[in-house]
C-alpha cells in the first residue's frame, strides 16, 4: 500500500510508510496546550494516528468561565498518514519543527483558527521504555516544545482573539502505547493498577522549564528528566540533568495536586527551584486521555464520527478515577540564589494511579492499568 508518504526519503524499515512494524497499538501523535496569560481562557488539542487499526483520531477542548467546550472527531485512516484532517479539525505545518497552525471549521458553534510558533528548538525527551513483567507495554519517543500562541478562538457566536503573551506548550510522540480496546488478557501475575506521572513545561519571560517523571509506586524512577532552555536555543545549549526532583501537596481526599514544587539540580550550577501555584484545571477527558468513556483515543466510532461535549468544572467528581488525568494551569515562580525570583506561567499535570507510597497513596483504585495513557 503506497501513500504519499512513500515519494519522501523518510522509511526507516523495508516496507511502505503505511506499516510501522507489527504492533497493534503503533501510534503517532501531537499534543497542543494553550492559555492566556492570567489563564482566563484554556484550550487544548489532540490529535492521533494509529496505522495498525486503519484509524486516526482529533480532539479540542477549550475552557473558559469554568467550562469545558469539546469537539471529538474520529476516522477511518484509508492508511494515508499524511492527511492530518479529521472531521473539522486539521493541522498545517508552516516550519517543520517551529510553527503550526491548527484550524477548526465550525461544529455546532465551535471554531478557531490558531498559531503556533515555538521558542527554541523542540527538547527530546529521554526515550520511554517500560515493561510490566515481560510485556512491553509503552516504548515511544516525544519531544517537547513550549512556543507562543496567536489567533482566535469562538464558542457558540462569542470569538475572542488570544491576548497578547498567550503561552504554551506542545509534544509530538511516536511508538507503541496503549490504544483503543482494552487488552483483556490479565497479566501474569497479577498487580496492582499503578502509574505515577507528572509533567510540568513552564513559560518564562525568555526561557522555558522542563520537568518530568514517571514512577513505580515505591518511588522507583521510570523516567525522568529536567532541562532549562533559554529561548532561540539548540540542542547542546540547553541544560539537561536527571538531578531533578518532585513535591507535591494535596487537598484530601483527591489527588488534584492543590501546590507543587520541582528542583532542578544540574552538577555544578545553582539548583532552580519551580514553585506551582494552581489557577484553573484542565480536565485531560476533554481531549480523549483519561480514559475517556466514549472518546478513548484510537477506539472505534465508524468511517466518520464528530461529537461535541460540554460539561462543567464544579460538576467533575475528583474521585472519578477518569478525571485523574488533569492539567492545573498555574502561576510559576522560579527560583536561584542569588538571582531575583522569575514569574512565568505553565502546566502541572499529573495522573496518579493506585498506590504511589513516597505521596502516602496506598490505595488501589483506579481505571485498569490497560488503558493508561489512551
Amino acid at each position: 500500500m503506497l501513500t504519499k508518504a512513500d515519494e519522501l526519503p523518510i522509511h526507516q524499515t523495508p516496507e511502505p510508510i503505511a506499516y510501522s512494524g507489527t504492533d497493534r497499538n503503533f501510534y503517532d501523535r501531537s499534543f497542543f496546550a494553550g492559555y492566556a496569560p492570567d489563564a482566563s481562557t484554556v484550550f487544548e488539542i489532540a490529535f492521533g494516528v494509529y496505522p495498525h487499526v486503519n484509524l486516526t483520531d482529533a480532539h479540542i477542548g477549550i475552557l473558559r468561565d469554568g467550562t469545558h467546550h469539546a469537539i471529538h472527531a474520529s476516522r477511518h485512516l484509508n492508511m494515508e498518514r499524511m492527511n492530518m484532517h479529521v472531521g473539522p479539525i486539521r493541522i498545517e505545518v508552516i516550519e517543520h519543527l517551529r510553527s503550526l497552525r491548527i484550524v477548526v471549521d465550525d461544529y455546532e458553534g465551535i471554531s478557531a483558527d490558531l498559531r503556533f510558533d515555538g521558542r527554541a528548538f523542540p527538547v527530546e525527551e529521554p526515550q520511554f521504555k517500560w515493561r510490566v513483567g515481560p510485556r512491553m507495554f509503552w516504548n515511544y519517543t516525544r519531544f517537547s516544545q513550549n512556543g507562543h500562541w496567536s489567533g482566535w478562538i469562538e464558542v457558540d457566536g462569542r470569538r475572542e482573539q488570544l491576548p497578547p503573551g498567550s503561552a504554551g506548550t506542545r509534544d509530538r510522540s511516536w511508538g507503541v502505547r496503549a490504544l483503543g480496546a482494552a487488552d483483556e488478557q490479565p497479566w501474569v501475575p497479577e498487580r496492582p493498577q499503578q502509574f505515577f506521572w507528572t509533567w510540568t513545561p513552564v513559560n518564562l519571560a525568555d526561557s522555558s522549564a522542563f520537568f518530568h517523571l514517571q514512577a513505580e509506586h515505591d518511588g522507583a524512577v521510570v523516567n525522568t528528566r529536567g532541562v532549562l532552555c533559554p529561548d532561540g536555543a539548540h540542542p547542546g545549549e540547553m541544560t539537561e540533568t536527571s538531578a531533578a526532583t518532585l513535591d507535591l501537596a494535596f487537598a484530601e481526599p483527591t489527588r488534584w495536586p492543590t501546590a507543587g514544587t520541582v528542583e532542578i539540580a544540574p552538577p555544578g550550577t545553582p539548583a532552580v527551584t519551580l514553585a506551582f501555584e494552581p489557577l484553573t484545571r484542565f480536565i485531560m477527558s476533554a481531549i480523549g486521555y483519561g480514559p475517556h468513556p466514549t472518546w478513548g483515543h484510537g477506539t472505534y466510532h465508524g468511517e466518520l464520527a464528530v461529537e461535541r461535549e460540554d460539561f462543567a468544572l464544579v460538576d467533575v467528581n475528583p474521585a472519578d478515577p477518569r478525571q485523574l488525568h488533569n492539567h492545573a494551569i498555574s502561576r510559576v515562580t522560579l527560583s536561584r540564589d542569588g538571582q531575583p525570583d522569575e514569574v512565568g506561567i505553565g502546566i502541572l499535570e499529573t495522573m496518579i494511579l493506585g498506590p504511589y507510597e513516597p505521596l502516602g497513596f496506598t490505595d488501589l483504585s483506579g481505571p485498569q492499568l490497560a488503558r493508561v495513557g489512551g
